[in-house]
């Protein structure tokens, strides 16, 4: 007599191909994305957030993070991809170590809530990941990042976090931005979030 598991027909892996070639696409838009440099004031950024958010918002919690790791990875391996080209175990103990540290977290909390809402109308899903995003870019990338330099530069929390503010509203900035695209991208093929 079979089990009502074995009736049940096959299941999706839960990493099938077109999983795996998605998360490798998003990693190879982190890596494309950290090498786009745009100057601000006192505070020049790459896009790597963006890539970061936009991962997140369409594929969920689980591909999401698969993505950001798989694009750490190639970076710790050596391979340039890195923000400006960095690469190398070494980037773990930078400066900018803690913010790599925070990566996989702000894909996971992003691609969570993402995944939540994914069903609903493209505007309340745009507001919503905005808003997360927003607080993860402050609460999990900024935390994070601080406390990287400031182990590595050796200065206060206060000190750190000060470097670290000025990025804030370029990164809110463009968890908006994937924000908008995600739930255009969304739109056009709502296979996506059956796949989620």
């Amino acid at each position: 007599m079979r089990s009502s598991t074995m009736s049940a027909g096959p299941r999706r892996p839960v990493v099938g191909p077109t999983d795996l070639a998605l998360i490798s696409t998003f990693a190879a838009l982190m890596a494309v994305c950290a090498q786009i440099t745009i100057a601000a004031a006192n505070a020049p950024f790459t896009l790597q957030m963006f890539a970061i958010f936009l991962a997140a918002s369409v594929l969920g919690a689980v591909r999401g993070v698969l993505s950001v790791l798989l694009y750490l990875a190639v970076g710790t391996a050596g391979l340039p991809v890195f923000a400006r080209g960095a690469a190398g175990p070494a980037e773990w103990a930078s400066a900018t170590g803690g913010y790599l540290l925070a990566f996989p977290l702000a894909a996971l909390i992003v691609g969570f809530v993402a995944h939540r809402v994914a069903r609903r109308s493209p505007g309340l899903f745009t507001v919503v990941v905005s808003v997360v995003a927003a607080i993860v870019t402050v609460a999990v990338v900024g935390t994070l990042g601080a406390l990287g330099m400031a182990l590595k530069l050796d200065l206060s929390l206060s000190a750190a976090w000060a470097l670290a503010t000025p990025y804030f509203v370029a990164d809110i900035g463009k968890g908006i931005l994937a924000a908008v695209v995600a739930a255009a991208v969304l739109r056009a093929f709502p296979q996506l979030v059956s796949r989620r």
